[in-house]
């Protein structure tokens, strides 16, 4: 069974798009489906992970703080992302990174003593790719290649802050 196929087990339809979109994203980016199609992998594989974990009551309740912190720091990067992409001249690229980077480190330690090193290297490669600064700066155009998918992806991005589901 794919990557995607189990995904769609623990996504809802519309961050199911968002995925979608985003590797369009990726893969017009880079020119190489292999290397976004592996980001994907990793982004879907750290989601049904950190997923399973919470379902089958693996955290403490420190972790659960912790997961909690993760959950209203990538809200507001969400946010942030949104406000960036449709009003003209907020692009903050520093700012930007600084959030993503926070996300990271905070998902680094709700992850830290459950998931594995491989895994561990899977969510910091995913950081990665995202924090490149030609790729903010592409994405980020508002004339640039990447305006559609961004409407698309602000616009779904909206949908689940709207249903509480992000």
């Amino acid at each position: 069974m794919s990557s995607k196929k189990i995904a769609k087990q623990f996504v809802d339809d519309t961050t199911g798009h968002i995925l979608d979109t985003t590797h369009k994203v990726m893969k017009e980016f880079t020119g190489d489906k292999s290397k976004s199609e592996k980001i994907l992998k990793n982004i879907i594989k750290t989601i049904i992970k950190v997923g399973i974990l919470y379902r089958n009551d693996q955290f403490s309740a420190d972790e659960l703080k912790i997961a909690e912190s993760f959950k209203s720091k990538f809200h507001s990067l969400a946010m942030t992302v949104i406000s960036f992409h449709q009003v003209d001249f907020t692009y903050d690229k520093g700012f930007l990174k600084t959030s993503v980077e926070e996300c990271r480190q905070i998902l680094q330690s709700l992850i830290a003593r459950h998931l594995t090193d491989k895994s561990k290297g899977r969510v910091d490669m995913v950081f990665d790719f995202f924090t490149g600064d030609e790729l903010m700066d592409a994405i980020f155009d508002p004339n640039g290649k990447f305006k559609g998918h961004m409407d698309s992806i602000t616009a779904d991005l909206n949908k689940l802050m709207d249903e509480g589901n992000l």
